[in-house]
């Protein structure tokens, strides 16, 4: 069977399971579209007040936000397996009986769970992006969507990156989820803003170390056809998603050399 079915019958058994419970699957899809909502709307109360920051309108920032959300709740709904590694795999040592399985254990952590309840969160994403295309009436043109979806696809693959490395944690300490959650759901909520707002020391590292702003920044800026503060050439702004892929690259050699170091759990 190849990887690709293999995947599409772990995802049909995954949603299946939920929706023996349909009414606790929409509940928590509706209330993970309500609790990120709310982020938003705190946004847009500030913009209402204050007007405008260092240039940068509430539908400025709404696209930001709509284009870090997006990416996140599918590498969420791709990456349950990785999120929980440390305490469901390595602690209880079923991870020895993953490793025992003639599939690759990546696969396998990609089709341990399927969470329905983060379309709740995929959908908070795309109601924000339509809230900034009718603030700024954007023209979608056949480029500024494929540009969209090659923004998304590289946040899906920094995100996914960001998880596999937690999961490498867990080989040596499984109390790494506290840590990793700072680059998680913390560099989220720093993406959802303009990186030019932020101190140099701050936007460097979302640069150059986990590369957020190449994702979530420099391609929104070409989305909205606006000049980069921070002095990066306009041909650059479309080509910085792939830093999102290369990211996940040195994320998968380092799992790699986490599996070569596990040596099982013990009693």
């Amino acid at each position: 069977m190849s990887a690709l079915l293999l995947l599409a019958r772990l995802f049909s058994a995954s949603v299946r399971g939920q929706m023996q419970y349909p009414g606790s699957a929409i509940a928590l899809g509706v209330a993970q579209f309500f609790t990120t909502i709310i982020d938003i709307l705190a946004a847009w109360a500030l913009f209402d007040r204050f007007g405008p920051v260092q240039g940068w309108t509430f539908g400025d920032v709404a696209l930001f936000f709509g284009m870090v959300s997006v990416p996140f709740a599918i590498a969420d709904f791709l990456s349950r397996g990785f999120d929980v590694f440390g305490t469901e795999f390595v602690r209880t040592g079923n991870f020895d009986r993953v490793l025992l399985r003639p599939r690759s254990a990546a696969l396998q952590l990609i089709g341990h769970e399927f969470r329905l309840s983060r379309i709740g969160r995929l959908a908070q994403g795309l109601v924000v992006i339509g809230l900034s295309t009718s603030a700024l009436t954007l023209d979608w043109d056949a480029g500024k969507l494929l540009l969209a979806a090659w923004t998304i696809a590289g946040g899906v693959a920094l995100f996914i990156g960001l998880m596999v490395l937690q999961a490498t944690l867990a080989f040596w300490t499984v109390q790494s989820l506290e840590v990793m959650n700072l680059l998680t759901y913390g560099g989220v909520q720093a993406a959802q803003f303009p990186l030019s707002i932020y101190a140099g020391w701050f936007r460097n590292f979302l640069i150059f170390v986990v590369p957020l702003g190449c994702v979530a920044y420099f391609p929104v800026l070409a989305l909205l056809g606006k000049p980069d503060p921070l002095g990066a050439p306009d041909w650059l702004l479309p080509l910085t998603p792939a830093a999102g892929f290369v990211f996940l690259g040195v994320a998968f050699l380092a799992w790699r050399l986490g599996v070569a170091k596990y040596t099982s759990t013990g009693s």
